[in-house]
């Protein structure tokens, strides 16, 4: 039986209100951190590869890919780590650590010279970022109460999916206006509002007291987890197949001026916000029919915009409808995990951004191989494609398995797709 962890039941709506937004704040900041780099890519790649831009464009815009790369491998390091070994903090002191530890990693990204401390930095800058969204999601769900932890996850997630709509696109903007250095630290700012605005307005909640690094860990001995991080990381991974460089299509495909990358990136920021909201509420309804609906949609919507790329109408509605459809995969497979997770939950709630981010590396990856291999930027979206097919094919298996355990006489509580009403 997972512990009654919840916080204080005794807060006004206007307080939870406002706890809420403070803890989307930093998922506000989390999404500029992260997404900032794919619209101001071109203009990593030519200030930290001067040599490789010289010779050719595209491969340094390739090479620059791996700093997505580093910061998706350094959530998938730091989620896990964290949330075991701090899954006994005090959760709002744990929230403050973790933000000052995004703050400073964020200000190093942008001042230090060299394309390998960028590197080191962005990873080093990244390890904080599961944990934040893992004991984010906890606490909103206590707040929202039993029975809304789809709605919880939504909530934090949406500040993730805002910033895609107003953050990443104003400060794609200010970068290109005057260098990528000066965009990271107008994110390093947000995290300082963030550490202040978590600081006044999040109740006190205490740690899991019963938490222990071995029970965390645990999690993995359950098959149906790896299923759950292999569906987030390789169906996920469709999305940053193309994500990753929307700029170079943009600009080389349906030749855009680069002054409107940073419009593309609303369009899929408004798909995100809107896909994440819907996803969070149809999560709590089938956690199965809503990972089907969304895989299926996401595949379609990549198919249209690889076939429909070369005209600005089929980018903006393609990078709308892949955002909304990859986001209402987010809190559905985050509450999968802390389904199948049992009582491993701030470790659940964390690997959920584990298996995103190891899909954001290996979109990126895969992504940068087929362009510098010579076969365009449209080569990415097809990737995608696959990607997120091999995810459908996961999913299935996974909630295969689960009715051959209820037909052995198992008790699955999840078998059915519907989330249970519990607080966790």
């Amino acid at each position: 039986m997972t512990p009654d962890l919840s916080g204080p039941t005794t807060l006004s709506p206007a307080r939870v209100r406002f706890a809420l937004l403070a803890l989307a704040l930093g998922g506000f900041g989390i999404g500029s951190t992260e997404f900032v780099a794919m619209g101001l890519l071109p203009d990593l790649a030519l200030d930290l590869l001067p040599g490789i831009h010289a010779e050719s464009a595209d491969a340094a815009n390739a090479t620059a890919g791996w700093i997505i790369s580093a910061y998706a491998l350094g959530v998938v390091v730091g989620a896990p780590t964290i949330a075991a070994v701090a899954a006994r903090w005090p959760r709002k002191r744990l929230l403050l650590a973790l933000v000052a530890a995004f703050t400073i990693g964020t200000v190093a990204s942008a001042v230090l010279p060299s394309f390998g401390l960028v590197l080191v930095a962005r990873f080093l800058s990244a390890l904080p970022h599961g944990a934040y969204f893992g004991i984010a999601s906890l606490v909103a769900a206590s707040l929202m109460g039993p029975g809304k932890r789809g709605r919880g996850v939504a909530l934090v997630l949406s500040g993730l999916t805002i910033a895609n709509v107003i953050g990443v696109p104003a400060i794609t903007w200010l970068g290109q206006a005057t260098s990528w250095r000066v965009a990271y630290l107008a994110v390093a700012a947000i995290f300082a509002l963030t550490f202040v605005a978590v600081a006044v307005a999040v109740p006190w909640q205490p740690g899991d007291p019963a938490a222990s690094v071995r029970r965390e860990l645990g999690a993995f001995t359950r098959p149906q987890v790896w299923f759950a991080i292999a569906i987030g990381a390789i169906g996920f991974g469709g999305f940053f197949a193309m994500y990753s460089y929307i700029a170079p299509l943009a600009t080389e495909v349906t030749g855009l001026a680069t002054a409107a990358v940073p419009l593309v990136l609303v369009a899929t920021g408004l798909g995100m916000t809107v896909g994440n909201l819907v996803g969070g509420r149809l999560a709590d309804w089938s956690v199965r029919r809503t990972m089907y609906l969304s895989f299926a949609a996401l595949a379609a919507s990549l198919a249209l915009l690889a076939l429909t790329a070369q005209f600005a109408a089929g980018l903006f509605v393609g990078a709308f409808l892949i955002g909304a459809t990859s986001s209402a995969l987010a809190p559905t497979i985050q509450t999968r995990l802390m389904d199948v997770a049992r009582d491993s939950q701030s470790i659940a709630a964390a690997l959920n951004h584990s298996a995103l981010n190891i899909g954001n590396s290996l979109g990126a990856l895969l992504g940068g191989t087929v362009i510098a291999a010579g076969f365009g930027y449209v080569a990415p979206i097809w990737v995608g494609l696959v990607l997120t097919i091999a995810g459908i094919g996961l999913a299935l298996c996974s909630f295969a398995m689960d009715r051959a355990l209820r037909g052995r006489g198992v008790h699955v509580p999840y078998a059915t797709g519907a989330t249970p009403a519990v607080d966790v």
